[in-house]
């Protein structure tokens, strides 16, 4: 991420609904040419999600997802940053045995994006974990509808091509590049 000064500054904040999960913010701002602008901002604490595989099948789900009307959605696990101090690491770790009952040996932090930098600041951090081995699968007081979905590896193009989902598509296809994959279906 650039550590630029980001040509505006701040003259005006306010917060104009709170809930469970964001909060928007409505604000002014004034920039170097001295115009001002005002912007609405969704204010979200960040996720993760965990590109999960054994060299042979991805780990993935399936759940509804009321925002867009669709109970099918195919996802990486994922999930909130919601626990106070807790890093992304730990948070993705902690989403993969919550979601699916898997704990990895291996992690490598594949990329960390603003999922719509126009009216959010939710930050998406994407992590790759091999080595996998089940586990005790926690008890969550989230009312999830989640289907596990063991996706064969080799057919990876096809996982992408029926993914809706941002943060999905995001790690698979930068586990198709880091695998030297090309695209295979057109």
């Amino acid at each position: 991420m650039t550590s630029e000064a980001p040509g505006f500054e701040a003259i005006e904040r306010e917060t104009v609904f709170e809930g469970a999960i964001f909060s928007v913010e409505r604000g002014r701002f004034r920039h170097d040419d001295g115009r001002e602008a005002t912007r609405e901002k969704v204010h979200h604490d960040g996720a993760v999600g965990v590109v999960a595989h054994d060299g042979e099948h991805l780990y993935l789900v399936r759940q509804p997802r009321e925002a867009i009307n669709r109970s099918d959605v195919l996802e990486i696990p994922a999930g909130r940053l919601d626990v106070e101090g807790e890093e992304p690491l730990a948070a993705a770790q902690r989403e993969l045995a919550e979601e699916i009952g898997l704990a990895a040996d291996s992690w490598q932090h594949a990329t960390t994006y603003f999922s719509s930098a126009g009216f959010t600041d939710e930050e998406v951090h994407v992590f790759l974990a091999t080595g996998l081995r089940r586990v005790h699968q926690p008890e969550t007081e989230e009312e999830e509808r989640i289907e596990l979905v063991r996706w064969p590896l080799a057919d990876l193009d096809a996982a992408i091509d029926v993914t809706v989902d941002a943060k999905t598509l995001i790690g698979l296809l930068w586990l198709r590049r880091a695998r030297g994959e090309g695209a295979t279906s057109g």
